[in-house]
């Protein structure tokens, strides 16, 4: 793979990985440092990348294994799984407030879910993957993603539609 085709094939999965990394680790620091290593390593292997059919399903199964073991490691025994990239500047300020409260529950109630449904959670509804390449990232088949993906959002509907009707988690 020449530069030129790395440049015009991997670059645009920036944004993506950057999602990925940010919803797995703690800060936009975190992230935007994972997204530099994963592109160095990718451009380090950029000869073998040719290999590889779906070039975008492999920079997510690096981002997610990168991420994870970063989560694992000693250096990061404080960081956790947050996720804050919403955001809607055409509401009503009351709208606002109320969006901003909601979403701050739903992110409260992700990092509460097991990892496994967290990573399916943001490859299909935040990133639009299809189940196929989710599969491809998490190395699960489809009918187990659909099961984790349908856990997951019963648990976040139901957690959330108790926190409106309660106030409380």
């Amino acid at each position: 793979m020449t530069q030129s085709d790395f440049v015009h094939i991997v670059m645009p999965l920036k944004d993506k990985v950057f999602r990925l990394a940010k919803r797995l680790l703690v800060s936009r620091e975190e992230a935007e440092d994972a997204t530099q290593e994963i592109f160095v390593k990718l451009w380090n292997n950029k000869q073998k990348m040719a290999e590889y059919k779906n070039i975008e399903a492999f920079s997510m199964t690096m981002t997610k294994n990168f991420c994870l073991d970063r989560l694992k490691s000693k250096q990061a025994q404080n960081l956790k799984i947050v996720h804050s990239n919403y955001q809607d500047h055409n509401v009503a300020l009351q709208r606002e407030v109320e969006v901003r409260d909601s979403m701050s529950w739903v992110s409260k109630i992700i990092e509460e879910l097991p990892e496994q449904q967290q990573i399916i959670i943001q490859l299909r509804d935040i990133e639009g993957y299809e189940f196929s390449e989710i599969a491809k990232v998490v190395d699960m088949n489809e009918t187990a993603i659909r099961v984790a993906l349908s856990r997951a959002r019963k648990t976040i509907r139901e957690k959330l539609t108790h926190t409106h009707s309660y106030g409380i988690k």
